[in-house]
């Protein structure tokens, strides 16, 4: 009873688990080292804003002299004027902006990989199923050719052939469960699970949800695309910066204030003509010869630079999506005139192929070359529906926006 009980945990522990494409994408959102690794960049950015927050220290000297007074201690307090800790913290705060959408960039590409390597999976194990289909014809075959050459129908040489095939499917599918291995360590690296995990993808190509419109899509872009994002948010970046230099035209006002100490000659007037006590005094920078000219002229410049690059990207981003929304319609029609009539056809020609050898009325060369079309056919299906998951993972990234 311990021993049933056993084997049956072992069995389920061993039992893959069911994986669509909407837990694999959540699943990476969760796990992906890489996109763990660009949000731990969101405490750098967050760090900066408290550093453009700080207030600048003051500075205590202290002097010695034979002359009297003989010590003096002042402190030199830096005093701010105008907005310039506002605009600094603002400075600050667009360029964690610019980290978020860094980030934000990071994630759609991790979803990409993970689309792609989810389908590489399902188009990996398509393709072992395939070769197992086709090690099955040819050991049909075979069978077939040793039945007709031990009636006397046939040579031995077509037996040899019906072999030939077979050992060259065996070999076939052999090399697909290793591609198919691969694809698995691919998309677990992705997920960050255990290379040995293994998982139930179901009917993966059947999961592909019809897009939205184009014009629907082209409006969503606009405001999603990861290119354009990130342009408009250094272009905020960049205008904010324009405003802290401007702000710096305005000189800091420098305040010192301390005591000359240790001035013999008793009270009041001392010997030398010096009294100790309080001192202060007042200092300013006089922005005379520079005061951010060149580096304002700079910013305004690199403001009107982004704004053709956005332009220039919005432009690109719109020509992408309609390119990626065209050659998913046609992925699509691909798909379709795959399943509705080329493979069909192919798989009907294919037994009759095999019944007119039974009967004696084809030769094996004729039987070879019909299974060969099949499984041309079959892989040349398997690809269409590749590239059609592939279509639409184009055209989520260049929306910028999920599509599901």
């Amino acid at each position: 009873m311990w021993v049933t009980t056993l084997q049956a945990a072992q069995a389920q522990q061993a039992a893959p688990q069911g994986l669509t494409i909407a837990n694999a994408l959540d699943l990476a959102e969760r796990q992906n080292l890489d996109l763990i690794a660009a949000r731990a960049r969101r405490a750098v950015a967050q760090a900066g804003v408290r550093i453009a927050g700080e207030r600048p220290n003051p500075t205590l000297s202290f002097g010695a002299t034979r002359d009297t007074p003989h010590e003096s201690a002042f402190i030199d307090q830096p005093i701010e004027i105008g907005p310039k800790r506002g605009r600094r913290i603002e400075v600050a705060r667009q360029e964690s902006a610019l980290t978020e959408t860094d980030i934000s960039i990071f994630e759609k590409q991790v979803r990409r990989d993970v689309r792609n390597a989810y389908f590489g999976l399902a188009h990996a194990r398509g393709a072992t199923a395939q070769q197992a289909e086709a090690l099955k014809l040819a050991g049909r075959l075979h069978d077939i050719a040793k039945a007709r050459f031990e009636a006397g129908d046939i040579p031995q040489l077509e037996v040899t052939q019906a072999e030939l095939e077979a050992a060259r499917a065996e070999a076939n599918l052999q090399v697909a469960q290793q591609e198919e291995k691969v694809a698995l360590s691919d998309l677990n690296a992705l997920l960050n699970e255990p290379a040995a995990t293994d998982w139930d993808l179901g009917d993966a190509f059947g999961a592909l949800s019809p897009p939205p419109s184009l014009d629907e899509l082209l409006a969503r872009a606009a405001n999603s695309n990861p290119e354009s994002a990130r342009i408009s948010q250094e272009a905020k970046v960049e205008q904010s910066r324009k405003a802290l230099l401007e702000a710096q035209r305005i000189p800091n006002l420098g305040l010192q204030f301390g005591a000359d100490l240790n001035s013999p000659g008793g009270l009041g007037q001392n010997t030398g003509g010096f009294e100790a006590g309080p001192r202060g005094q007042l200092s300013m920078e006089l922005p005379i010869f520079s005061h951010n000219q060149g580096e304002i002229a700079q910013s305004i410049a690199n403001e009107r630079a982004l704004e053709e690059e956005l332009a220039a990207s919005r432009r690109a981003a719109d020509a992408k999506v309609e390119s990626a929304y065209f050659d998913l319609e046609a992925r699509q029609t691909q798909v379709r005139v795959y399943r509705e009539t080329i493979l069909p056809s192919s798989q009907r020609l294919e037994e009759m192929a095999e019944e007119s050898y039974r009967a004696g009325k084809a030769n094996i060369l004729t039987v070879l070359g019909t299974q060969r079309d099949v499984q041309q056919a079959e892989r040349d299906y398997l690809d269409s529906l590749v590239a059609l998951q592939s279509a639409f993972a184009q055209l989520e990234e260049a929306v910028g926006a999920p599509l599901e």
